[in-house]
Protein backbone atom coordinates (compact mmCIF):
# COMPACT_ATOMS: atom_id res chain seq x y z
CA UNK A 1 0.00 0.00 0.00
CA UNK A 2 1.12 3.59 -0.74
CA UNK A 3 2.05 5.73 1.61
CA UNK A 4 -1.27 7.94 2.51
CA UNK A 5 -1.31 11.23 1.53
CA UNK A 6 -3.95 12.28 4.14
CA UNK A 7 -5.94 9.47 5.91
CA UNK A 8 -4.83 5.87 6.37
CA UNK A 9 -7.80 3.63 6.43
CA UNK A 10 -5.41 1.13 8.53
CA UNK A 11 -5.59 3.81 11.42
CA UNK A 12 -9.97 3.52 11.81
CA UNK A 13 -12.13 6.85 11.82
CA UNK A 14 -15.09 7.80 13.87
CA UNK A 15 -17.02 5.25 12.85
CA UNK A 16 -14.70 2.47 14.17
CA UNK A 17 -15.53 3.97 17.44
CA UNK A 18 -19.68 3.84 17.62
CA UNK A 19 -19.77 0.95 20.23
CA UNK A 20 -16.91 1.47 22.22
CA UNK A 21 -17.12 2.16 25.54
CA UNK A 22 -13.69 2.91 25.86
CA UNK A 23 -14.07 5.78 23.55
CA UNK A 24 -17.52 6.53 24.76
CA UNK A 25 -19.54 7.02 27.63
CA UNK A 26 -22.41 4.06 28.15
CA UNK A 27 -25.00 6.54 28.46
CA UNK A 28 -23.31 8.37 25.03
CA UNK A 29 -23.93 5.08 23.09
CA UNK A 30 -26.81 4.84 24.85
CA UNK A 31 -28.29 8.38 23.53
CA UNK A 32 -26.93 7.86 19.72
CA UNK A 33 -28.20 4.29 20.18
CA UNK A 34 -31.63 5.70 20.93
CA UNK A 35 -31.76 7.66 17.11
CA UNK A 36 -30.67 3.98 15.12
CA UNK A 37 -33.50 1.94 17.07
CA UNK A 38 -35.53 0.70 14.17
CA UNK A 39 -39.05 1.27 15.95
CA UNK A 40 -41.25 -1.27 14.31
CA UNK A 41 -38.58 -3.83 14.79
CA UNK A 42 -38.37 -2.46 18.58
CA UNK A 43 -42.40 -2.67 19.32
CA UNK A 44 -42.63 -6.45 17.71
CA UNK A 45 -39.86 -7.44 20.03
CA UNK A 46 -41.27 -5.38 23.13
CA UNK A 47 -44.45 -6.91 22.32
CA UNK A 48 -43.32 -10.84 22.34
CA UNK A 49 -40.80 -10.50 25.14
CA UNK A 50 -42.33 -8.38 27.40
CA UNK A 51 -46.32 -7.16 26.86
CA UNK A 52 -47.34 -10.66 25.61
CA UNK A 53 -45.70 -12.69 28.76
CA UNK A 54 -46.73 -10.10 31.27
CA UNK A 55 -50.10 -10.24 30.02
CA UNK A 56 -49.90 -14.17 30.74
CA UNK A 57 -48.76 -13.36 34.17
CA UNK A 58 -51.45 -10.84 34.44
CA UNK A 59 -54.18 -13.50 33.23
CA UNK A 60 -52.64 -16.86 35.10
CA UNK A 61 -54.69 -15.99 38.23
CA UNK A 62 -57.52 -15.11 35.86
CA UNK A 63 -57.90 -18.16 34.28
CA UNK A 64 -57.02 -20.62 37.64
CA UNK A 65 -59.93 -18.93 39.55
CA UNK A 66 -62.35 -20.11 36.54
CA UNK A 67 -60.56 -23.55 36.16
CA UNK A 68 -60.91 -24.06 39.84
CA UNK A 69 -64.60 -22.67 40.20
CA UNK A 70 -64.93 -25.16 37.34
CA UNK A 71 -63.15 -27.73 38.97
CA UNK A 72 -64.90 -27.54 42.05
CA UNK A 73 -68.23 -28.01 40.19
CA UNK A 74 -67.26 -31.18 38.51
CA UNK A 75 -65.78 -32.53 42.18
CA UNK A 76 -68.62 -31.57 43.88
CA UNK A 77 -70.74 -33.80 40.78
CA UNK A 78 -68.47 -36.43 40.71
CA UNK A 79 -68.34 -37.14 44.34
CA UNK A 80 -70.51 -40.27 44.75
CA UNK A 81 -67.62 -42.38 42.43
CA UNK A 82 -64.27 -42.83 41.29
CA UNK A 83 -64.58 -39.68 39.11
CA UNK A 84 -63.25 -37.35 41.20
CA UNK A 85 -60.33 -38.89 42.18
CA UNK A 86 -59.85 -40.12 38.21
CA UNK A 87 -60.15 -36.23 37.50
CA UNK A 88 -57.64 -35.09 40.00
CA UNK A 89 -55.43 -37.79 38.76
CA UNK A 90 -55.35 -36.63 35.02
CA UNK A 91 -54.91 -32.97 36.32
CA UNK A 92 -51.72 -33.61 38.00
CA UNK A 93 -50.26 -35.99 34.99
CA UNK A 94 -50.89 -32.87 32.76
CA UNK A 95 -49.36 -30.33 35.29
CA UNK A 96 -46.45 -32.90 36.06
CA UNK A 97 -45.70 -33.80 32.62
CA UNK A 98 -46.62 -29.71 30.98
CA UNK A 99 -44.04 -28.35 34.20
CA UNK A 100 -41.13 -30.44 32.97
CA UNK A 101 -41.22 -28.99 29.72
CA UNK A 102 -42.18 -25.25 30.71
CA UNK A 103 -39.13 -25.36 33.57
CA UNK A 104 -36.26 -24.55 31.24
CA UNK A 105 -38.35 -21.35 30.10
CA UNK A 106 -39.62 -20.90 33.21
CA UNK A 107 -36.27 -20.70 35.06
CA UNK A 108 -34.94 -18.49 31.96
CA UNK A 109 -37.56 -16.08 32.77
CA UNK A 110 -37.22 -15.88 36.82
CA UNK A 111 -33.60 -15.22 36.01
CA UNK A 112 -34.43 -13.01 33.42
CA UNK A 113 -36.54 -10.95 35.49
CA UNK A 114 -33.76 -10.49 38.37
CA UNK A 115 -31.28 -9.28 35.17
CA UNK A 116 -33.55 -6.55 34.14
CA UNK A 117 -35.09 -5.64 37.16
CA UNK A 118 -33.94 -6.44 40.45
CA UNK A 119 -30.50 -6.62 40.01
CA UNK A 120 -29.87 -3.91 38.16
CA UNK A 121 -32.32 -1.72 40.98
CA UNK A 122 -30.89 -3.31 43.91
CA UNK A 123 -26.72 -2.41 42.60
CA UNK A 124 -27.72 0.82 41.85
CA UNK A 125 -29.14 1.37 45.09
CA UNK A 126 -26.16 -0.61 46.85
CA UNK A 127 -23.52 1.43 44.98
CA UNK A 128 -25.36 4.96 45.72
CA UNK A 129 -24.87 3.82 49.02
CA UNK A 130 -20.83 2.94 49.05
CA UNK A 131 -20.45 6.32 47.00
CA UNK A 132 -22.76 8.09 49.92
CA UNK A 133 -21.07 6.17 52.71
CA UNK A 134 -17.26 6.07 51.39
CA UNK A 135 -15.97 3.38 53.97
CA UNK A 136 -18.45 4.64 56.72
CA UNK A 137 -20.87 1.56 56.66
CA UNK A 138 -19.45 -2.35 56.71
CA UNK A 139 -20.12 -4.03 53.52
CA UNK A 140 -23.42 -6.55 55.24
CA UNK A 141 -25.04 -3.04 56.46
CA UNK A 142 -24.72 -1.45 53.20
CA UNK A 143 -26.10 -4.41 51.42
CA UNK A 144 -29.10 -5.24 53.29
CA UNK A 145 -29.88 -1.22 53.81
CA UNK A 146 -29.84 -1.40 50.15
CA UNK A 147 -32.63 -4.15 50.04
CA UNK A 148 -34.84 -3.22 52.12
CA UNK A 149 -34.84 0.29 49.89
CA UNK A 150 -35.75 -1.48 47.04
CA UNK A 151 -38.05 -3.68 48.27
CA UNK A 152 -40.22 -1.20 50.00
CA UNK A 153 -40.48 1.07 46.62
CA UNK A 154 -41.70 -2.41 45.04
CA UNK A 155 -44.11 -3.04 47.97
CA UNK A 156 -45.34 0.64 47.53
CA UNK A 157 -46.16 0.10 43.79
CA UNK A 158 -47.78 -3.34 44.24
CA UNK A 159 -50.10 -1.63 46.99
CA UNK A 160 -50.85 1.24 44.77
CA UNK A 161 -52.08 -1.33 41.94
CA UNK A 162 -53.81 -3.37 44.39
CA UNK A 163 -56.83 -1.89 43.78
CA UNK A 164 -56.99 -2.95 39.97
CA UNK A 165 -56.00 -6.59 40.67
CA UNK A 166 -57.90 -9.52 41.02
CA UNK A 167 -55.32 -12.25 42.37
CA UNK A 168 -57.81 -14.58 44.35
CA UNK A 169 -62.12 -15.29 44.42
CA UNK A 170 -62.70 -16.66 40.97
CA UNK A 171 -64.24 -14.40 38.51
CA UNK A 172 -63.07 -10.21 38.29
CA UNK A 173 -66.56 -8.81 38.81
CA UNK A 174 -66.55 -8.12 34.99
CA UNK A 175 -65.88 -9.99 31.69
CA UNK A 176 -65.52 -7.25 29.43
CA UNK A 177 -62.34 -7.46 27.22
CA UNK A 178 -61.24 -3.68 27.83
CA UNK A 179 -62.15 -4.69 31.88
CA UNK A 180 -60.28 -8.14 31.64
CA UNK A 181 -56.93 -6.56 30.13
CA UNK A 182 -56.74 -3.58 33.09
CA UNK A 183 -57.24 -6.73 35.62
CA UNK A 184 -54.67 -8.86 34.07
CA UNK A 185 -51.94 -5.86 33.58
CA UNK A 186 -52.52 -4.85 37.43
CA UNK A 187 -52.10 -8.21 38.40
CA UNK A 188 -49.22 -7.75 36.47
CA UNK A 189 -47.80 -5.08 38.00
CA UNK A 190 -48.84 -7.02 42.04
CA UNK A 191 -46.97 -10.11 40.94
CA UNK A 192 -44.07 -8.84 39.92
CA UNK A 193 -43.61 -5.88 42.46
CA UNK A 194 -44.37 -8.25 45.20
CA UNK A 195 -42.03 -10.53 43.84
CA UNK A 196 -39.13 -7.45 43.42
CA UNK A 197 -39.82 -6.90 47.07
CA UNK A 198 -39.29 -10.30 48.25
CA UNK A 199 -36.31 -11.14 45.64
CA UNK A 200 -34.68 -7.47 47.06
CA UNK A 201 -34.64 -8.62 50.88
CA UNK A 202 -33.24 -12.59 49.92
CA UNK A 203 -30.42 -10.73 47.57
CA UNK A 204 -29.25 -8.24 50.07
CA UNK A 205 -29.49 -11.13 52.72
CA UNK A 206 -27.52 -13.47 50.65
CA UNK A 207 -24.95 -10.53 49.52
CA UNK A 208 -24.45 -9.48 53.09
CA UNK A 209 -23.97 -13.12 54.42
CA UNK A 210 -21.39 -14.63 51.61
CA UNK A 211 -18.83 -11.72 52.64
CA UNK A 212 -17.40 -9.19 50.26
CA UNK A 213 -14.71 -10.40 48.17
CA UNK A 214 -10.89 -10.48 49.42
CA UNK A 215 -7.38 -10.45 47.39
CA UNK A 216 -6.19 -13.66 47.74
CA UNK A 217 -3.28 -12.98 50.09
CA UNK A 218 -0.68 -15.31 49.07
CA UNK A 219 -0.65 -18.34 47.00
CA UNK A 220 -0.16 -22.11 48.48
CA UNK A 221 3.43 -24.04 49.00
CA UNK A 222 3.33 -27.70 48.21
CA UNK A 223 6.41 -30.19 48.56
CA UNK A 224 8.22 -30.58 45.30
CA UNK A 225 7.12 -33.99 44.99
CA UNK A 226 3.52 -32.71 44.65
CA UNK A 227 1.99 -33.36 41.45
CA UNK A 228 1.71 -29.87 39.36
CA UNK A 229 -0.05 -28.64 36.16
CA UNK A 230 1.19 -25.87 34.25
CA UNK A 231 -2.28 -23.99 32.88
CA UNK A 232 -1.85 -20.79 30.93
CA UNK A 233 -5.24 -18.98 31.20
CA UNK A 234 -6.18 -16.80 28.32
CA UNK A 235 -9.09 -14.74 28.05
CA UNK A 236 -11.36 -11.83 25.76
CA UNK A 237 -8.89 -12.43 22.36
CA UNK A 238 -11.24 -10.36 20.36
CA UNK A 239 -10.23 -11.89 17.34
CA UNK A 240 -11.35 -9.66 14.24
CA UNK A 241 -11.99 -11.34 10.75
CA UNK A 242 -10.23 -8.52 9.03
CA UNK A 243 -6.65 -7.89 8.62
CA UNK A 244 -6.70 -4.38 9.97
CA UNK A 245 -10.17 -4.68 11.72
CA UNK A 246 -10.95 -2.64 15.24
CA UNK A 247 -12.70 -4.04 18.51
CA UNK A 248 -16.24 -3.28 19.52
CA UNK A 249 -15.36 -2.65 22.88
CA UNK A 250 -12.39 -0.44 22.19
CA UNK A 251 -12.88 1.06 18.56
CA UNK A 252 -9.12 3.04 17.73
CA UNK A 253 -8.30 3.33 21.15
CA UNK A 254 -7.46 -0.70 21.10
CA UNK A 255 -5.44 -2.90 18.80
CA UNK A 256 -6.23 -3.40 15.12
CA UNK A 257 -5.95 -6.47 13.61
CA UNK A 258 -4.72 -10.03 15.56
CA UNK A 259 -0.86 -9.42 15.39
CA UNK A 260 -1.32 -9.18 19.42
CA UNK A 261 -2.92 -13.03 19.35
CA UNK A 262 -0.48 -14.54 16.56
CA UNK A 263 2.71 -12.70 18.99
CA UNK A 264 1.02 -14.36 22.13
CA UNK A 265 0.89 -18.28 20.59
CA UNK A 266 4.36 -17.52 19.37
CA UNK A 267 5.50 -16.91 22.78
CA UNK A 268 3.80 -19.76 24.12
CA UNK A 269 4.88 -21.81 21.91
CA UNK A 270 8.19 -21.19 23.10
CA UNK A 271 7.68 -21.63 26.56
CA UNK A 272 6.17 -25.16 26.07
CA UNK A 273 9.22 -25.78 24.26
CA UNK A 274 11.07 -25.00 27.28
CA UNK A 275 9.02 -26.89 29.58
CA UNK A 276 5.56 -28.35 28.49
CA UNK A 277 2.16 -26.56 29.33
CA UNK A 278 -0.70 -28.85 30.53
CA UNK A 279 -3.66 -26.83 29.44
CA UNK A 280 -4.27 -23.53 27.76
CA UNK A 281 -7.72 -22.24 28.73
CA UNK A 282 -9.20 -19.71 26.87
CA UNK A 283 -12.19 -18.47 29.01
CA UNK A 284 -14.61 -16.92 26.11
CA UNK A 285 -14.72 -14.19 23.55
CA UNK A 286 -12.66 -15.56 20.89
CA UNK A 287 -13.96 -13.49 18.43
CA UNK A 288 -15.34 -9.99 18.06
CA UNK A 289 -18.72 -10.63 17.19
CA UNK A 290 -19.30 -14.72 16.37
CA UNK A 291 -18.79 -14.07 12.71
CA UNK A 292 -17.66 -17.00 10.95
CA UNK A 293 -14.71 -15.01 9.31
CA UNK A 294 -13.54 -14.52 12.92
CA UNK A 295 -13.79 -18.24 13.68
CA UNK A 296 -11.58 -18.80 10.90
CA UNK A 297 -8.78 -16.19 11.73
CA UNK A 298 -8.73 -17.60 15.56
CA UNK A 299 -8.72 -21.70 14.59
CA UNK A 300 -5.95 -20.55 11.51
CA UNK A 301 -3.74 -18.91 14.06
CA UNK A 302 -4.28 -21.80 16.31
CA UNK A 303 -3.67 -24.24 13.54
CA UNK A 304 -0.24 -22.87 13.27
CA UNK A 305 0.86 -24.34 16.48
CA UNK A 306 -0.13 -27.74 16.74
CA UNK A 307 0.70 -28.97 20.17
CA UNK A 308 -0.90 -25.35 21.45
CA UNK A 309 -4.24 -26.52 20.04
CA UNK A 310 -3.98 -30.00 21.58
CA UNK A 311 -4.04 -28.70 24.52
CA UNK A 312 -6.21 -25.81 23.89
CA UNK A 313 -10.20 -25.59 25.44
CA UNK A 314 -12.32 -22.77 24.83
CA UNK A 315 -15.61 -21.95 25.98
CA UNK A 316 -18.37 -18.95 24.77
CA UNK A 317 -17.94 -15.65 25.92
CA UNK A 318 -20.76 -13.08 25.39
CA UNK A 319 -18.82 -11.88 22.26
CA UNK A 320 -19.13 -15.18 20.16
CA UNK A 321 -22.77 -15.65 20.68
CA UNK A 322 -24.28 -12.54 22.18
CA UNK A 323 -23.58 -9.42 19.65
CA UNK A 324 -26.68 -9.07 17.24
CA UNK A 325 -24.57 -5.97 15.02
CA UNK A 326 -20.70 -5.33 15.69
CA UNK A 327 -21.32 -1.49 14.25
CA UNK A 328 -24.44 -1.03 15.65
CA UNK A 329 -25.58 -1.76 19.24
CA UNK A 330 -29.08 -0.73 18.36
CA UNK A 331 -29.75 -3.38 16.37
CA UNK A 332 -32.18 -6.57 18.01
CA UNK A 333 -33.13 -9.72 16.96
CA UNK A 334 -36.63 -10.60 17.19
CA UNK A 335 -37.34 -14.03 18.75
CA UNK A 336 -38.79 -15.17 15.46
CA UNK A 337 -34.74 -14.23 13.62
CA UNK A 338 -32.51 -17.47 13.49
CA UNK A 339 -29.54 -14.71 13.53
CA UNK A 340 -28.96 -16.37 17.62
CA UNK A 341 -29.27 -19.72 16.74
CA UNK A 342 -26.78 -19.42 14.14
CA UNK A 343 -24.25 -17.08 16.40
CA UNK A 344 -24.35 -20.81 19.16
CA UNK A 345 -24.10 -22.61 16.03
CA UNK A 346 -21.08 -21.37 15.19
CA UNK A 347 -19.53 -21.28 18.53
CA UNK A 348 -20.31 -24.96 18.99
CA UNK A 349 -18.73 -26.12 15.13
CA UNK A 350 -15.33 -24.04 16.64
CA UNK A 351 -15.63 -26.04 19.66
CA UNK A 352 -16.26 -29.32 18.17
CA UNK A 353 -13.22 -28.85 15.72
CA UNK A 354 -10.93 -28.16 18.53
CA UNK A 355 -11.81 -29.96 21.45
CA UNK A 356 -15.07 -32.19 20.67
CA UNK A 357 -13.41 -36.09 20.96
CA UNK A 358 -11.67 -34.63 23.98
CA UNK A 359 -14.27 -32.98 26.21
CA UNK A 360 -17.33 -35.09 27.77
CA UNK A 361 -20.97 -33.71 27.05
CA UNK A 362 -23.23 -36.06 29.32
CA UNK A 363 -22.62 -39.19 28.60
CA UNK A 364 -20.65 -39.01 26.06
CA UNK A 365 -18.10 -36.77 23.99
CA UNK A 366 -19.16 -33.83 22.94
CA UNK A 367 -18.08 -35.01 19.18
CA UNK A 368 -20.44 -38.10 19.75
CA UNK A 369 -23.43 -35.89 20.84
CA UNK A 370 -23.36 -33.96 17.42
CA UNK A 371 -22.54 -37.09 15.22
CA UNK A 372 -25.93 -37.80 14.19
CA UNK A 373 -27.27 -34.22 13.54
CA UNK A 374 -24.44 -32.69 11.89
CA UNK A 375 -26.32 -33.07 8.43
CA UNK A 376 -29.66 -30.87 10.03
CA UNK A 377 -27.20 -28.66 11.98
CA UNK A 378 -25.34 -27.67 8.21
CA UNK A 379 -29.18 -27.37 6.75
CA UNK A 380 -29.63 -24.69 9.61
CA UNK A 381 -26.88 -23.21 8.59
CA UNK A 382 -27.71 -23.06 5.31
CA UNK A 383 -31.14 -21.85 5.37
CA UNK A 384 -32.15 -21.07 9.26
CA UNK A 385 -35.34 -23.61 8.78
CA UNK A 386 -37.69 -22.68 11.20
CA UNK A 387 -38.53 -26.78 12.15
CA UNK A 388 -35.07 -26.72 13.37
CA UNK A 389 -34.20 -23.93 15.54
CA UNK A 390 -35.49 -26.12 18.73
CA UNK A 391 -33.70 -28.88 17.70
CA UNK A 392 -30.44 -26.85 17.53
CA UNK A 393 -31.03 -25.12 20.74
CA UNK A 394 -31.68 -28.42 22.53
CA UNK A 395 -28.52 -29.29 21.21
CA UNK A 396 -26.54 -26.35 22.48
CA UNK A 397 -28.25 -26.85 25.81
CA UNK A 398 -27.30 -30.48 25.86
CA UNK A 399 -23.04 -29.78 25.26
CA UNK A 400 -23.02 -27.59 28.43
CA UNK A 401 -21.32 -28.06 31.06
CA UNK A 402 -18.31 -30.18 29.25
CA UNK A 403 -15.99 -31.86 30.93
CA UNK A 404 -11.86 -32.51 30.53
CA UNK A 405 -11.93 -35.81 32.54
CA UNK A 406 -8.92 -35.90 34.67
CA UNK A 407 -5.70 -38.51 33.68
CA UNK A 408 -5.93 -40.34 36.90
CA UNK A 409 -8.34 -40.26 39.38
CA UNK A 410 -6.34 -38.05 41.50
CA UNK A 411 -5.64 -35.84 39.01
CA UNK A 412 -6.46 -32.44 37.53
CA UNK A 413 -10.15 -32.05 35.53
CA UNK A 414 -12.17 -29.06 34.06
CA UNK A 415 -15.68 -28.12 33.78
CA UNK A 416 -16.77 -25.88 31.13
CA UNK A 417 -19.80 -23.70 31.61
CA UNK A 418 -21.66 -21.78 29.19
CA UNK A 419 -22.87 -18.61 31.66
CA UNK A 420 -24.32 -16.34 28.69
CA UNK A 421 -28.14 -15.07 29.22
CA UNK A 422 -29.96 -15.41 25.87
CA UNK A 423 -30.58 -11.36 24.37
CA UNK A 424 -31.96 -10.16 21.85
CA UNK A 425 -30.01 -6.82 21.31
CA UNK A 426 -26.70 -5.57 21.22
CA UNK A 427 -26.71 -3.26 24.21
CA UNK A 428 -27.55 -5.66 26.83
CA UNK A 429 -25.64 -8.32 25.26
CA UNK A 430 -22.97 -8.98 28.07
CA UNK A 431 -25.33 -10.22 30.90
CA UNK A 432 -24.81 -13.55 32.18
CA UNK A 433 -26.74 -16.76 33.99
CA UNK A 434 -25.49 -20.35 35.08
CA UNK A 435 -28.18 -22.64 34.64
CA UNK A 436 -29.45 -25.06 37.61
CA UNK A 437 -28.81 -28.21 34.81
CA UNK A 438 -25.93 -26.82 34.13
CA UNK A 439 -24.91 -27.09 38.15
CA UNK A 440 -26.38 -30.45 38.51
CA UNK A 441 -24.11 -31.87 36.01
CA UNK A 442 -21.33 -29.59 37.80
CA UNK A 443 -21.89 -31.82 41.19
CA UNK A 444 -22.21 -34.82 39.26
CA UNK A 445 -18.85 -34.21 37.41
CA UNK A 446 -17.20 -33.87 40.73
CA UNK A 447 -18.77 -36.54 42.46
CA UNK A 448 -18.12 -39.01 39.64
CA UNK A 449 -14.07 -38.02 40.41
CA UNK A 450 -14.17 -37.65 44.01
CA UNK A 451 -10.38 -37.80 44.58
CA UNK A 452 -9.64 -35.41 41.51
CA UNK A 453 -9.09 -31.84 41.84
CA UNK A 454 -10.97 -29.55 39.11
CA UNK A 455 -11.17 -25.88 37.24
CA UNK A 456 -14.75 -24.77 37.09
CA UNK A 457 -14.44 -21.96 33.98
CA UNK A 458 -16.53 -19.61 32.69
CA UNK A 459 -16.69 -16.35 31.03
CA UNK A 460 -18.44 -14.08 33.10
CA UNK A 461 -16.82 -12.57 36.72
CA UNK A 462 -18.94 -14.88 39.25
CA UNK A 463 -18.88 -11.38 42.05
CA UNK A 464 -17.34 -7.78 41.72
CA UNK A 465 -13.85 -6.99 42.23
CA UNK A 466 -13.17 -5.26 45.34
CA UNK A 467 -12.50 -2.10 43.08
CA UNK A 468 -14.65 0.90 43.90
CA UNK A 469 -13.46 2.64 41.13
CA UNK A 470 -15.54 0.50 38.55
CA UNK A 471 -18.50 2.45 36.74
CA UNK A 472 -21.34 1.25 37.83
CA UNK A 473 -22.85 0.90 34.53
CA UNK A 474 -20.12 -2.19 34.34
CA UNK A 475 -20.98 -3.46 37.40
CA UNK A 476 -24.68 -3.25 36.22
CA UNK A 477 -24.44 -4.24 32.57
CA UNK A 478 -21.66 -7.37 32.60
CA UNK A 479 -22.96 -9.48 35.88
CA UNK A 480 -23.49 -13.07 36.46
CA UNK A 481 -27.06 -12.06 37.48
CA UNK A 482 -27.22 -15.26 39.81
CA UNK A 483 -23.70 -15.08 41.02
CA UNK A 484 -24.60 -15.35 44.72
CA UNK A 485 -26.78 -18.05 43.91
CA UNK A 486 -23.84 -20.02 41.89
CA UNK A 487 -20.86 -19.33 44.62
CA UNK A 488 -22.84 -20.66 46.73
CA UNK A 489 -23.39 -23.99 45.07
CA UNK A 490 -19.65 -24.07 44.53
CA UNK A 491 -18.81 -23.42 48.14
CA UNK A 492 -18.92 -27.14 49.26
CA UNK A 493 -16.22 -27.71 46.68
CA UNK A 494 -14.14 -24.56 47.70
CA UNK A 495 -11.01 -26.83 48.87
CA UNK A 496 -10.53 -28.64 45.61
CA UNK A 497 -11.53 -26.11 43.14
CA UNK A 498 -10.15 -22.89 41.13
CA UNK A 499 -13.06 -20.63 39.68
CA UNK A 500 -11.35 -19.08 36.37
CA UNK A 501 -12.87 -16.50 33.62
CA UNK A 502 -12.51 -13.57 31.87
CA UNK A 503 -15.09 -10.92 30.21
CA UNK A 504 -14.03 -7.84 32.57
CA UNK A 505 -10.40 -8.12 31.06
CA UNK A 506 -9.28 -7.26 34.95
CA UNK A 507 -6.57 -9.02 36.30
CA UNK A 508 -7.38 -10.37 39.92
CA UNK A 509 -7.00 -13.29 41.88
CA UNK A 510 -9.21 -13.39 45.09
CA UNK A 511 -11.63 -15.33 47.12
CA UNK A 512 -15.16 -15.40 48.15
CA UNK A 513 -17.64 -17.88 50.19
CA UNK A 514 -14.09 -19.49 50.47
CA UNK A 515 -13.91 -20.04 46.80
CA UNK A 516 -10.89 -19.45 44.84
CA UNK A 517 -11.29 -16.70 41.46
CA UNK A 518 -9.00 -15.98 39.25
CA UNK A 519 -9.87 -13.31 36.43
CA UNK A 520 -7.93 -13.34 33.50
CA UNK A 521 -6.96 -9.92 31.82
CA UNK A 522 -7.15 -9.49 28.09
CA UNK A 523 -3.64 -10.06 26.63
CA UNK A 524 -4.76 -8.27 23.40
CA UNK A 525 -7.33 -5.40 24.46
CA UNK A 526 -4.90 -2.33 24.90
CA UNK A 527 -3.57 0.73 22.79
CA UNK A 528 -1.15 0.62 20.59
CA UNK A 529 2.32 0.55 21.91
CA UNK A 530 0.86 -0.42 25.31
CA UNK A 531 1.81 -4.11 26.95
CA UNK A 532 -0.30 -6.70 27.64
CA UNK A 533 -0.19 -9.95 29.74
CA UNK A 534 -1.40 -12.89 30.68
CA UNK A 535 -0.55 -15.49 33.37
CA UNK A 536 0.98 -18.82 33.37
CA UNK A 537 -0.42 -20.80 36.83
CA UNK A 538 0.63 -23.84 38.57
CA UNK A 539 -1.41 -25.63 40.44
CA UNK A 540 -1.01 -28.66 42.36
CA UNK A 541 -2.81 -31.28 44.96
CA UNK A 542 -1.97 -29.95 48.82
CA UNK A 543 -1.29 -32.82 51.48
CA UNK A 544 -4.85 -33.06 52.53
CA UNK A 545 -5.93 -33.82 48.92
CA UNK A 546 -7.12 -30.60 48.15
CA UNK A 547 -6.48 -28.43 45.15
CA UNK A 548 -2.78 -25.80 45.72
CA UNK A 549 -2.81 -22.59 43.63
CA UNK A 550 0.83 -21.62 43.34
CA UNK A 551 2.46 -18.12 42.63
CA UNK A 552 1.61 -17.61 39.01
CA UNK A 553 4.18 -16.79 36.31
CA UNK A 554 3.74 -13.22 34.40
CA UNK A 555 3.86 -13.37 30.68
CA UNK A 556 4.06 -9.84 29.36
CA UNK A 557 4.02 -9.31 25.46
CA UNK A 558 6.26 -6.13 23.98
CA UNK A 559 3.61 -3.82 22.11
CA UNK A 560 3.03 -4.33 18.80
CA UNK A 561 1.85 -2.05 16.51
CA UNK A 562 1.52 -2.89 12.60
CA UNK A 563 3.50 -1.87 10.32
CA UNK A 564 2.10 0.99 7.79
CA UNK A 565 3.69 -0.83 4.50
CA UNK A 566 3.16 -4.45 4.97
CA UNK A 567 6.85 -6.60 5.31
Amino acid sequence: MDEPRFLDPRNGDLEDDAAAPKAKSLLAIAGSLLAEISLPRLLVAWGLLIALPALALGGLPIVFGAWLATLSTNLARAAAGYGAAGLVLALLAVGWVAGRRLWPLAERGFWALNAVLVQPLYALCREALRHLSSTALPHAAVSLLAGAIVSGLALLIATLAWPGAHLLGGLPPSLLPRALLATAIANAVVLVAAYCAIAALAWAWADAAMGPPEDLGGFDSVPATAPRWRVVHLSDVHVVGERYGFRIESGRRGPRGNARFAALLARLAALHAQAPLDLILITGDMTDAGRSAEFVEFEAALAAYPALAARTLILPGNHDVNIVDRANPARLDLPTSPAPRLRELRTLAAIDRLQGERVQAGESTLAALLAPHRTALARFADDGAWSLRRPVGALWEAAFPQVLPPTSPEGLGVVLLNSNADTHFSFTNALGLVTLAQVRALDAALAQWPRAVWIVALHHHVVEYPEPAAALSIRIGTVLVNGAWFLRRLRRHAARIVVMHGHRHVDWIGRCAGVRIVSAPSPVMAPEGVATHCYLHSLARDSAGGLALLPPERITLAPTREALRPG
